[in-house]
């Protein structure tokens, strides 16, 4: 009796050959070279050291002025100490240059500034980035093309206006002409090209939502950290804004730098009490900073990942 032997099939896959899993050194090896991809050199720490004492210097130095008098401060070399009269300059400053209701008036200001600036900026910015319609391209180069033309050239024709409205030396003359801004507008608009995804909008038109339901429900959300940035960068803008609130208001009813030109409108300027009012005009914007800057810097963070 014989017995045949099936042939061997030759069409059946190989094997790959499995590799183990990396033991415990291989482990801690791995771990070890992926945490010094996250670590900086001490190169990079001496940079940043050096970058935050450039940053924080001009406010050191503004304090220390303050604290001195008007003779310490002309000496050479100047003090790089703290003298004994800071909070005395401070007091004189508030009074002379009545900075009370400088700081209100101010608030004001940047504040709706930044708002209307934030909102309209955002809904330009949705319209340009995601909406269709006829003659898009052309009018966002014409946004952007007056980000072109210098401020100055419109000093006469808008003063005019703000004296036909009756609005001269009052603060509807320094917040009407800046409710928006071109730079926001292009802000926003490249913010929302990158970060909205046109599948949400077609989604949302799929399910009836007209184009206002869309912007607050869809829009809004992704746009939270760009419009974060815009309001921060407009308010600080609007606070130290000069040149307009000088020209169409008057000493009566001032914005801080306005204010703050009292100060050095004697025959010898006391600079130690012009670096006084100087910091006082910048401590809220440091509060502020203070407060909301946690909240502005995740909200960046937050947008980097979404994007």
């Amino acid at each position: 009796m014989t017995t045949h032997s099936l042939p061997a099939r030759t069409d059946a896959p190989a094997r790959t050959p499995v590799e183990k899993p990396p033991g415990r050194g291989g482990r801690r090896l791995l771990r070890q070279r992926a945490g010094r991809q996250h670590h900086a050199g001490p190169l990079a720490y001496v940079l940043l050291v050096i970058m935050a004492v450039l940053s924080i210097f001009p406010l050191y130095w503004t304090m220390v002025a303050a604290s001195t008098d008007n003779t310490r401060v002309s000496q050479t070399p100047p003090p790089f100490l703290p003298g004994p009269n800071l909070f005395s300059n401070l007091a004189r400053a508030w009074d002379e240059a009545a900075l009370g209701k400088a700081m209100m008036n101010s608030l004001v200001v940047a504040g709706v500034i930044a708002l209307s600036t934030v909102m309209f900026a955002t809904l330009a910015g949705f319209a340009f980035a995601k909406l269709r319609f006829k003659g898009r391209n052309a009018l966002l180069m014409l946004v952007i093309g007056t980000m072109m033309v210098p401020p100055q050239l419109g000093v006469v024709p808008l003063f005019m206006m703000m004296s036909e409205l009756g609005w001269s030396q009052q603060l509807p003359a320094v917040i009407f002409p800046t409710l928006v801004s071109a730079v926001g507008v292009f802000f926003m608009r490249q913010y929302l090209s990158e970060a909205l995804p046109d599948e949400l909008v077609e989604a949302g038109r799929v399910d009836g939502a007209h184009s206002l339901r869309i912007f607050w429900s869809i829009v809004l959300p992704v746009a939270r950290p760009a419009m974060a940035v815009l309001f921060m960068i407009t308010f600080v803008h609007a606070w130290n804004d000069f040149f307009w609130p000088f020209v169409v208001l008057d000493m009566t009813n001032p914005t801080v730098p306005v204010a703050l030109t009292q100060l050095s409108a004697g025959y010898v300027r006391d600079q130690s009490l012009i670096m006084a009012g100087a910091l006082l005009g910048t401590l809220p914007l440091l509060a502020m900073f203070i407060v909301f800057g946690r909240q502005i810097v995740s909200g960046i963070m937050a947008g980097a990942v979404k994007g």
